[in-house]
């Protein structure tokens, strides 16, 4: 690639390329029904170790998710995935994501490539085991992977974090899972905007977004406001997102700004807004992370679930 190419000449040029481009909305995965209008599918992880996929699905079941993470791993016999995919589609699970966390941005060259080998990995498990998609952050041009950095947001980096998206993409061709980047408060993408400016330069049809708005909440404006921020999160990206990120955030009283993820219901999130936005959209799941213990994952599933059947949505 030439490195002469900024982002602006980035925009500028694929917005020739994409002309009469069409992004599509999701696909459903072959196997999986499509839930009802104003219905969204709740998952989250489900711990333990499982012997056959048809215990796996119990264990989802029980949890009264219709969404959950990647079973499985890179490298793990294709047999397995593939049994893991029947029983997901037989019991109408939606595989949500498959993790390909890692430094894609790491100064040592040597481990930025095999970061990229990963994402290669996992995208290809994604495609295979039937994921709605392969997800990552950006990386961080520095020591720590999701670390803040000034060269996060080079003209420099910005090329290179589409050089390497159209890579992994182009290595693997999944027909069915979409790359996606977990937005993050101070690396690319950040923002709505940012967002469909690399997905503008990327221009690859499988290249979607992993919505995360507590990741986008880096002001107090934001926060704050934080109802029109989700509505302006889905307007502008609702066609693209491939899957979505369930927590909750709250302010610290510190200077100069401090904020804090917390669970669900705990924070300040408007949870009316977010659930309303994303049951207008079809079979996304709507993923419970970062929590210790089932016991906390429960009482965020909980408080999910009321505050929508409060405006009228029903979980899958």
């Amino acid at each position: 690639m030439n490195k002469k190419l900024n982002r602006r000449h980035f925009v500028k040029t694929t917005a020739v390329l994409t002309t009469g481009f069409t992004f599509l909305p999701s696909v459903l995965k072959a196997g999986n029904e499509s839930l009802p209008d104003n219905s969204i599918r709740l998952g989250g992880p489900v711990q333990g170790k499982f012997s056959d996929p048809s215990d796996w699905v119990k264990a989802v079941k029980s949890l009264g998710y219709s969404a959950v993470y990647c079973p499985v791993q890179p490298g793990d016999p294709l047999e397995l995935i593939r049994s893991y995919r029947e029983e997901a589609k037989k019991s109408n699970i939606l595989i949500a994501e498959v993790g390909a966390w890692s430094n894609m941005l790491d100064p040592n060259e040597s481990a930025r490539k095999e970061a990229v080998r990963k994402n290669i990995e996992a995208l290809r498990l994604a495609d295979e085991i039937g994921a709605a998609c392969c997800v990552n952050i950006s990386g961080a041009r520095g020591e720590i992977w999701d670390g803040p950095y000034e060269g996060n947001y080079s003209e420099e980096t910005f090329d290179l974090i589409v050089e390497t998206v159209r890579n992994i993409i182009d290595q693997v061709k999944p027909s069915g899972s979409f790359y996606t980047l977990e937005p993050m408060p101070y690396m690319l993408p950040d923002s709505p905007d940012s967002y469909l400016e690399l997905i503008k330069a990327v221009n690859r049809r499988q290249f979607g977004v992993h919505l995360d708005p507590v990741n986008m909440i880096s002001s107090p404006q934001k926060y704050f406001n934080n109802g029109s921020f989700l509505k302006e999160c889905f307007a502008k990206l609702g066609p693209h997102i491939k899957s979505i990120h369930a927590k909750d955030i709250s302010i610290l009283p510190k200077l100069t700004f401090h904020l804090e993820e917390c669970r669900p219901g705990l924070g300040i999130l408007d949870y009316t807004v977010f659930l309303q936005e994303a049951s207008k959209l079809k079979n996304i799941p709507f993923m419970l992370e970062h929590l210790s213990n089932q016991e906390d994952y429960k009482l965020a599933a909980d408080y999910v679930r009321s505050t929508g059947k409060k405006g009228g949505i029903s979980f899958g």
